[in-house]
């Protein structure tokens, strides 16, 4: 129950992150406009994450497959 909580945490603060490539980041850069700059990042974190969801919850539904005895049939 302690991994699921400090999984939840970690994802939950991964979106405040501020990640981009650096061809996203030297051409908003040019422009000047930090409005924009703000939201493409946002979408780049926004998209970012999703993978990071299904990975664990792929790896959270094999762990409870193996965990209950009742499930596995021999």
């Amino acid at each position: 129950m302690k991994k699921l909580i400090v999984f939840t945490v970690i994802m939950l603060f991964s979106a405040f992150a501020k990640a981009q490539c650096s061809m996203c980041r030297a051409v908003i850069e040019s422009g000047g406009d930090n409005i924009t700059a703000e939201g493409i990042n946002s979408g780049i974190t926004y998209l970012m994450v999703f993978p990071y969801i299904l990975v664990g919850g792929i790896i959270y539904f094999v762990y409870r497959s193996t965990r209950n005895p009742e499930n596995n049939e021999n």
